[in-house]
């Protein structure tokens, strides 16, 4: 016998090329996961610098208004256009009638507006990482399932051996072989599972940084118009 994938898949047994199944299922999902991942994650990013690079001087102006128009199509935006999005659809439902607000006024407004940056960033955090827990699944349990059929196929190999009444390496050989092909394709499932989850979380951790300082940003801007610093555009033109 040749110790080649196809003589070996020929001599598996029903259990073990279940589990090769099992295995190339886990791997093709976990592969759909990372590159449905990736290529949202990447649109997301870039739809969020174009809202930044739109909505940011805006901000600066004090063109509330004008920044919370341009953030009206949230699905476009990006997580970022989103979060800010509702932070000034909260500064606009809670707004003072006159400027700088007073007490517990300028409080109410502030915290309606860091409340719902906190949502929203939540929201979005959690959409970022829909499908990781397919993939940590794979990644942690490709190998068991791999070494299952590895036990599973000795076993077979030693009652192969015993109830041929012969003994040595060479009897039990091809059966450890095969046995130990799934072991292999486990870790080789495994592998890209989990390489792919580490690089996507960190992806995610990087993203909900830069979601807290713009949403820092925003509390900073809010709070400045709110004390009379920072005067609205259409004041400023009168």
């Amino acid at each position: 016998m040749q110790f080649t994938l196809i003589e070996l898949w020929g001599h598996m047994g029903l259990f073990a090329k279940l589990i090769v199944f099992a295995l190339a299922l886990m791997s093709v999902s976990s592969l759909i996961i990372f590159g449905e991942r990736l290529v949202v994650s990447f649109k997301s990013r870039a739809a969020s610098r174009a809202f930044a690079e739109r909505v940011g001087p805006m901000l600066a102006r004090g063109e509330f208004e004008g920044a919370r128009a341009a953030a009206k199509p949230p699905a476009e935006l990006g997580y970022l256009g989103r979060v800010i999005g509702a932070g000034l659809a909260a500064y606009a439902s809670s707004a003072p009638s006159r400027l700088p607000a007073q007490g517990h006024e300028r409080d109410g407004v502030f915290e309606s507006v860091s409340r719902a940056l906190e949502r929203q960033a939540q929201r979005e955090v959690l959409s970022l990482k829909r499908g990781y827990g397919l993939l940590a699944t794979v990644g942690s349990t490709a190998p068991f399932v791999g070494l299952l059929g590895t036990v599973m196929g000795i076993v077979t190999a030693f009652q192969q051996m015993a109830a041929a009444g012969s003994g040595g390496l060479g009897t039990v050989s091809a059966g450890i072989a095969e046995a130990l092909i799934t072991t292999a394709f486990g870790l080789l499932v495994a592998i890209p599972a989990v390489m792919g989850y580490n690089y996507l979380q960190g992806w995610v951790d990087a993203r909900a940084i830069d979601i807290s300082e713009s949403s820092n940003e925003l509390l900073d801007i809010v709070a400045n118009r709110l004390d009379g610093r920072l005067a609205p555009a259409s004041d400023e033109a009168a």
